[in-house]
């Protein structure tokens, strides 16, 4: 088993320990991660987790993840960037949530095209995960551990029905918000928005549409996590046939600006996001 598909391996069997793990973990704990937000119990006990095991792989030398400030490891092969557990906040209503994992050849940080491989693992009423390489993404049913492929090449459907718009409406730019309201507009597309970025890109993945966490007023670098949600969610939107976007360009041709920069995220078929980044340089 090479590197990549032990990771994947190893994300798919810890899928469970995760998902039961966030009973009796819905309370913060003290302090902050590195971004300024508090953690829940169910964070740290994700990110122990997967640090442990993913190290613990023969080919991978180092590990960060959205809840600690440094990279840990000996730097040796290949570095795993992790957002354990995406959505997070979504414990109390008992919404959607998920882990994400960018696979870098490359010291972290390191930049978009420095990705081997990415997945996500999505706790909905059912565990799936979505792996990605070379270019080809595949989508698995993650049953005690061990998934089960349902699509080998999943690809974004032509006729796009679904969006979905992070941000608080009254911070948007007003170039981003023209942008909405032409979306709005369309009566071929519906809202599908839970608060979760992860369930929000699955839904893209599976119907076609867009979904943005886009610069605001108050933070025009956006919300998202370039190294840990950017990158691994656009390696995967592209490998299935769709468009990532910064508001300019892919976001895997942004450069990274520290471990715990943010970018603007928009990502989904090809055609909406072209429309975007039209409306935004107009």
């Amino acid at each position: 088993m090479d590197t990549i598909e032990a990771v994947f391996t190893t994300i798919a069997e810890t899928a469970p320990e995760i998902r039961a793990g966030l009973v009796g973990r819905r309370e913060y704990q003290e302090g902050e991660n590195p971004s300024g937000e508090e953690q829940l119990a169910a964070d740290v006990h994700a990110d122990q987790l997967l640090e442990e095991r993913l190290l613990a792989i023969d080919g991978v030398g180092s590990y960060a993840s959205e809840e600690r400030e440094e990279v840990v490891g000996d730097g040796s092969g290949l570095s795993v960037a992790v957002d354990p557990l995406d959505g997070s906040s979504n414990i109390k209503p008992n919404n959607t949530m998920g882990t994400i994992v960018g696979i870098y050849d490359a010291q972290l940080p390191a930049s978009g095209h420095d990705l081997v491989g990415a997945a996500y693992t999505l706790y909905g009423p059912i565990t799936t995960m979505v792996t990605a390489v070379d270019g080809t993404a595949t989508e698995s049913v993650v049953e005690d551990g061990e998934r089960h492929t349902v699509s080998e090449d999943v690809s974004l459907p032509d006729a796009p029905t679904v969006y979905g718009f992070g941000g608080r409406v009254p911070d948007w730019t007003d170039e981003f918000t023209d942008y909405a309201r032409e979306i709005e507009s369309d009566s071929s597309l519906k809202l599908r928005y839970g608060g979760a970025m992860i369930g929000d890109v699955n839904q893209v993945l599976t119907y076609g549409g867009i979904f943005a966490y886009p610069a605001l007023d108050s933070a025009p670098e956006g919300k998202l996590r370039l190294q840990f949600e950017g990158y691994p969610i656009a390696y995967i939107v592209e490998s299935a046939g769709g468009r990532s976007s910064d508001g300019d360009r892919s976001l895997l041709d942004v450069e990274p600006d520290g471990l715990h920069g943010r970018v603007p995220v928009h990502v989904g078929n090809e055609a909406l996001i072209d429309r975007l980044e039209a409306t935004l340089d107009g």
